[in-house]
């Protein structure tokens, strides 16, 4: 786990490349890779890479990057995790490749000299990188299925950048500052950026599952080779068959076997939730006999519902885990407050709880840790798996109605201005409810469409929802679409819940800890296997499954236990911390009933 920046100027006219700005960029994500640092440029001046990074196999000097090949025709920088190095290494070996190193980063040189760009087919793991082919004067960006990891590019016409941050492209000064509506727009409403934005005009994401080429033409279009909808799609054809539980229980042994591949101990996670906890029992199953948990716990939860450091002891006891219990403090929170802007890479209502755990952890001396991120997006575990397909099916009549629904959100959107008694979403509920777009607009949604004027310039906002349009946005996530509710659902939440907000968050939170976070239930191959099986169940019935999954199953106060989430008191902190009350300055914030999240969004956006 690592970062990585570099610079590629493709143009011909285009001045060699500035190893002061390639140094900037690199350097401004040094907790992201404490262990070492390293720069690759060019003969001719014209590419170049940098790396910061964290050791976690290969620890030798061997494994250093940027790493160049035996015969110094390509160049790599990487970060992430290739879970499924060794047995791709074994293959190259039976081909006659020759390594030289015990790093997962030779095994990807190596493959690209056999496949070229389609080696990433082969991967299993959370990556993202840049390749420098000298044969073909190109340069090949590429990231990982899910989005795991991020990778950002600004292209200028002469030179393209690229970095595992947004703030780190920044940092090199040569990249423009102006603000993109779009992005912003997509931040109020959905409480992140959603990909392929970013805060920033010149800057975009590679899309997950994609690879994108530059040579000296300029980018090309990405290419992607992994569809999360396809999946889902193919699974709907499967037909119906036994065993769902010992082909569950199959699949997810392996993908934690993957995910403790490491040449560092590897810790956990633990919250009072079936996820985590099925993880814990599945690792002591693969023969992880020393499980190091973390909790954490908070002064305003003690006693209280919220409060996981109860049931997550009980799981810790029930599998032998060793376990800590990390409290946090108010007064640590306003004084960490500060350090969260300055790590958060892009602007985002999500994080803290990743924040304080991975600092944790890091007080205990790992550096490599597993969450139980994604079980609900595998399992059906949210409550928009029946929310979402029942609103549908309730306001399908209102598309037959020509304006209804904007005549009724205009009403209920000024009775709710005079008296604010009721959610302010209600207003939308016509309106959007009639497509599985809209209503997921409106289940995870944290500002509507109307609001935003309310928010930022009018004229800046009505230019972002043009850009973005956010309906149409959310239905090409559907494509091709999946033909069960079940599948739109599960393909909407992987794709922009747990992508834009949870991964994301969880990249920039750890890593600000020098912490590598692994996610075994966001796994192709795991998705691959097991999406018909949960597909084909009512969603209660999921987590059920993954709570038996371990051969010890998740004791049964943790599986009937009403779902919490991996809560923190912020909604108090905003009240109680003076450098966070801006949002008191906005009429729409100030009622008694306004959900925490819309005034932390106001505030993350003006830190």
């Amino acid at each position: 786990m690592c970062s990585l920046a570099g610079l590629y100027a493709y143009h011909y006219a285009a001045n060699p490349i500035d190893l002061a700005e390639l140094r900037s960029i690199r350097d401004h994500m040094a907790a992201r890779g404490p262990d070492g640092e390293g720069e690759w440029r060019a003969a001719d001046g014209r590419v170049g890479f940098g790396h910061r990074r964290l050791a976690i196999i290969d620890l030798s000097e061997r494994a250093a990057q940027p790493m160049v090949s035996a015969d110094g025709s390509t160049v790599i920088v990487f970060n992430g995790e290739i879970y499924n190095y060794r047995a791709l290494r074994s293959d190259l070996e039976a081909k006659g490749c020759v390594f030289r190193t015990q790093s997962d980063t030779e095994v990807l040189l190596q493959l690209y000299a056999v496949k070229g760009a389609a080696m990433v087919r082969d991967l299993r793991g959370m990556f993202a990188f840049g390749l420098w082919d000298g044969e073909r004067q190109g340069l090949l960006l590429a990231r990982d299925a899910y989005g795991i990891k991020p990778l950002y590019y600004a292209d200028d016409g002469w030179t393209l950048r690229f970095a595992s941050q947004v703030k780190a492209l920044v940092a090199g000064r040569r990249v423009g500052l102006d603000p993109d509506p779009a992005g912003w727009a997509g931040f109020f409403l959905f409480g992140n950026v959603p990909e392929p934005y970013t805060i920033y005009r010149d800057i975009r994401a590679v899309p997950a599952g994609a690879t994108l080429w530059i040579d000296r033409n300029g980018p090309h279009q990405p290419e992607r080779y992994f569809s999360l909808p396809q999946i889902f799609a193919e699974a709907e054809r499967t037909p119906a068959r036994s065993g769902a539980q010992s082909r569950i229980r199959a699949a997810l042994l392996d993908s934690v076997r993957h995910h403790l591949v490491a040449d560092v101990p590897v810790g956990l996670f633990l919250s009072s939730g079936v996820d985590s906890g099925a993880l814990l029992g599945l690792m002591r199953d693969v023969g992880c006999d020393d499980v190091h948990a973390i909790t954490l716990a908070y002064e305003e939860f003690r006693e209280r519902h919220d409060d996981e450091a109860p049931l997550a002891s009980v799981v810790a006891r029930h599998y032998g885990a060793r376990h800590t219990i990390r409290t946090v403090t108010h007064e640590e929170f306003r004084a960490d407050l500060p350090k969260i802007f300055s790590a958060m890479d892009q602007p985002t209502i999500d994080g803290i709880n990743t924040w304080f755990v991975a600092k944790a952890a890091r007080e205990q001396n790992l550096k490599a840790a597993i969450s139980g991120l994604g079980g609900d997006e595998l399992a059906g575990g949210y409550p928009s798996f029946n929310d979402i397909p029942r609103w549908v099916r309730w306001m399908r009549w209102s598309a037959c109605v020509p304006f209804a629904g904007e005549a009724f959100r205009r009403a209920v959107s000024a009775v709710n201005d005079l008296l604010p008694l009721a959610h302010p979403k209600i207003a939308g509920f016509l309106q959007y409810a009639r497509s599985y777009a809209g209503a997921y607009l409106l289940r995870r949604g944290v500002f509507m469409p109307w609001e935003l004027p309310d928010l930022m310039d009018r004229k800046f906002i009505r230019e972002g929802l043009r850009r973005l349009d956010p309906i149409r946005h959310i239905a090409s996530i559907l494509e091709p679409e999946p033909r069960t509710a079940w599948g739109k659902v599960a393909t909407l939440e992987a794709s922009l819940y747990l992508r834009n907000q949870l991964l994301r968050d969880t990249d920039w939170a750890s890593m600000a800890h020098s912490l590598e976070v692994r996610v075994p239930f966001v796994d192709a191959s795991l998705l691959q296997a097991v999406a018909a099986d949960f597909g084909g169940l009512p969603p209660a019935a999921g987590k059920r499954l993954l709570a038996a999954a371990p051969s010890a199953a998740v004791p049964d106060q943790i599986v009937t236990r009403a779902k919490t989430g991996f809560s923190t008191p912020i909604e108090r902190w905003l009240k109680d911390d003076e450098r966070i009350r801006g949002w008191q300055q906005v009429p729409r914030l100030r009622p008694q009933n306004c959900p925490w999240a819309r005034r932390w969004a106001y505030q993350v956006a003006r830190p």
